[in-house]
């Protein structure tokens, strides 16, 4: 084999990796977690998500795809990822699925634009190889980013809603009761991706870049994509935070300056 050389993975080597999980089934019955069948779902759901995703991509990426292929595919993975976001969070309103899905599209859709068009600028921009990992690596961060700063305003505004009231009838704009609340939102969606880019490299070595070594590309070239790929990623994230959460406050405030409690519901 020669240096360089990358090596090709079979069933066995799978087996053995899946294998591994095991160890966390053992923790969670020594601790008494009760995550086994959780686990074990998981662990499922994830050989089998990636394999038909692996099939769809083998399917897209072969030569000569037309644009509203690629594009159609890009808008059901939008779609998936805005529906996870509201999901993941523990306070529901109406209207927050299309919240959800206006600020993931906007926000992941103009990074990726601004990634494609701008920086990496490949021949064609809707090239699968390209457009479609770049546009998931940006949604699954901006995701993360929309649930969090969701769920942290339904909380702030469930458990101050009488400090928010009191400044309400006293004479407070809508904002000024509110901006508190969005301050802490947005910040809680954007500080995981910051605690992230402070250990890149030093104690973390992100997916892509360890790929593309693995798949014999030269560690500097990697490096250099990951790079632009963290800048993207945390630009989304705080892009749809910010434009989620904006979308929630106008919903549950009226124009009147009222707080619309009634709209805030916690799920059980």
């Amino acid at each position: 084999m020669q240096e360089n050389e990358l090596i090709l993975l079979g069933p066995w080597q799978l087996v053995l990796a899946a294998g591994l999980i095991l160890l966390n089934g053992a923790v969670s019955l020594m601790l008494k977690l009760g995550l086994e069948r959780r686990l074990l779902v998981a662990s499922i759901r994830t050989v089998v998500q990636l394999l038909l995703i692996g099939l769809v991509l083998e399917w897209i990426f072969f030569p000569g795809r037309p644009w509203y292929v690629v594009t159609a595919l890009m808008l059901v993975m939008t779609l998936i990822a805005a529906g996870a976001a509201v999901r993941r969070t523990g306070y529901r309103y109406r209207g927050i699925w299309a919240d959800s899905i206006v600020a993931m599209g906007a926000s992941s859709w103009l990074i990726a634009a601004v990634a494609l068009l701008g920086i990496i600028r490949p021949d064609k921009w809707y090239m699968p190889q390209y457009a479609i990992p770049l546009l998931g690596m940006i949604l699954g961060t901006t995701l993360n980013g929309i649930s969090l700063g969701l769920d942290r305003l339904g909380e702030e505004l469930d458990t101050k809603r009488d400090q928010v009231e009191t400044l309400l009838a006293l004479g407070a704009t809508r904002w000024e009761a509110a901006h508190e609340a969005i301050q802490r939102a947005v910040r809680t969606g954007m500080i995981p991706l910051i605690n992230r880019m402070m250990i890149v490299g030093l104690v973390n070595l992100p997916g892509m870049m360890t790929g593309q070594i693995l798949g014999g590309v030269e560690p500097f070239q990697a490096v250099m994509y990951q790079i632009v790929v963290m800048f993207l990623v945390a630009a989304g994230a705080s892009l749809g935070a910010c434009s989620a959460v904006l979308s929630s406050y106008l919903r549950l405030f009226s124009k009147d300056h009222q707080f619309l409690a009634e709209r805030l519901v916690k799920r059980e």
